[in-house]
């Protein structure tokens, strides 16, 4: 971990122009990068040499550890919203308000996942970025080995290597929205510590108009709500929408031969 963070923070951070935004590559991306290589060599291609510095039972392990890891980054975050707390409050209903965003994923998703030819899968992977929530939700309901525990399972692990990534250069790249930084720091908190701090962290470092403590309180403000109130859109909006929506568009994109599939199903 150690050679990982020093080769990370010495390549620093790197920002180049993309159109009218900025692209800004975080030592916290190229650690993730790094990690990930590890772990494909590790559990993947069993590079012998890697394989006696960091076995597969120590790869495995250090995943739940991850989130003891987060501890100290979320205490951090928490001094830097009472400071922030006036601007929190003058906010109003958007923290709260901003959560009905998350359904958009249901809409953008879900088609394309018909297209892709998933069938009930498509409910599980696509009613929200299912992280913890999200996967407890799913599985309660319908069961890990479900076509629906199945589907969100897939997303959660393609968050969990992907996530940080995509989002640390989604944060950069928001500026060129126009839209309120403070706006896009409360986006940047979607549920997970790790994505949310790539984004705020890019998208701190790309908006100087606004302080970056601000920035960081407001997204981390907004995670802490998405945690809480996520889980309760998904469970009482997102299922029954999402469910609602695939009896309609299923057989519309996927053809008759969905029926049966929609029969199974059942009405959740």
């Amino acid at each position: 971990m150690l050679i990982i963070v020093i080769v990370a923070e010495s390549i620093g951070t790197i920002e180049f122009p993309i159109g009218p935004g900025t692209v800004v590559l975080l030592p916290l991306l190229f650690a993730v990068v790094i990690g990930i290589a590890i772990s494909y060599s590790v559990l993947g291609t069993y590079i012998e040499p890697l394989r006696r510095v960091v076995s597969k039972d120590v790869s495995v392990l250090s995943s739940p550890l991850l989130v003891i890891a987060l501890m100290p980054l979320g205490v951090k975050y928490g001094t830097q919203v009472g400071p922030s707390f006036e601007r929190l409050i003058e906010s109003g209903g958007a923290f709260v308000l901003q959560e009905l965003g998350n359904l958009g994923t249901i809409f953008l998703a879900l088609p394309l996942a018909l297209f892709l030819g998933l069938k009930r899968e498509a409910i599980g992977s696509a009613v929200s970025i299912a992280r913890e929530p999200t996967l407890g939700v799913i599985t309660d309901k319908y069961g890990i080995e479900s076509p629906e525990g199945r589907g969100v399972l897939g997303t959660y692990l393609t968050g969990t290597v992907l996530g940080t990534i995509f989002f640390g250069l989604l944060g950069g790249f928001a500026t060129a929205t126009g839209l309120d930084p403070r706006a896009l720091a409360m986006a940047c908190g979607m549920g997970s510590a790790s994505m949310m701090t790539a984004c705020a962290a890019s998208l701190s470092t790309a908006v100087e108009s606004i302080p970056r403590d601000q920035i960081l309180s407001f997204a981390a403000t907004s995670n802490l709500l998405t945690g809480i109130t996520g889980l309760y859109i998904v469970l009482f909006v997102g299922l029954p929408l999402i469910n609602y929506l695939y009896r309609v568009l299923a057989p519309r994109i996927q053809g008759s031969g969905s029926e049966a599939d929609l029969a199974e199903g059942g009405d959740e």
